[in-house]
């Protein structure tokens, strides 16, 4: 089985940072792509950023410039650097791995979810 376990959510000023860990063990073969998921109260959850095998990058227009998501392949470890915080990145945030197993399986992953907030 595999398992994601998250880290580095709280609370935090506006303007300030944090930085979220997503750690994966178990029967991991290979990490493909990789992404940070968010929901807060009452809305759907949605795509924050996102990161392929190969390093690509993609992000939602409203963390654009504020938001890194990096990798570290070695570690079966997701990050994502979030500055410049505002009250909207109030959420619960998630982290989705697409993992091929041991058992040449390709399934996706997540987190349990780690909780961001930003006071004003």
């Amino acid at each position: 089985q595999v398992q994601l376990v998250e880290s580095g959510g709280g609370l935090v000023q506006a303007g300030g940072s944090l930085r979220l860990s997503c750690a994966a063990s178990g029967n991991i073969f290979r990490n493909n792509d990789m992404g940070w998921y968010r929901q807060a109260p009452g809305k759907q959850r949605e795509l924050v950023a996102a990161i392929t095998s190969g390093g690509d990058t993609d992000y939602a227009e409203s963390v654009k410039g504020r938001f890194t998501i990096s990798r570290d392949n070695a570690k079966n470890t997701l990050y994502l650097q979030m500055n410049s915080l505002k009250p909207e990145d109030t959420a619960v945030y998630y982290c989705n791995f697409r993992i091929t197993t041991t058992r040449f399986l390709l399934s996706r992953y997540w987190g349990q979810g780690t909780q961001v907030t930003v006071s004003s």
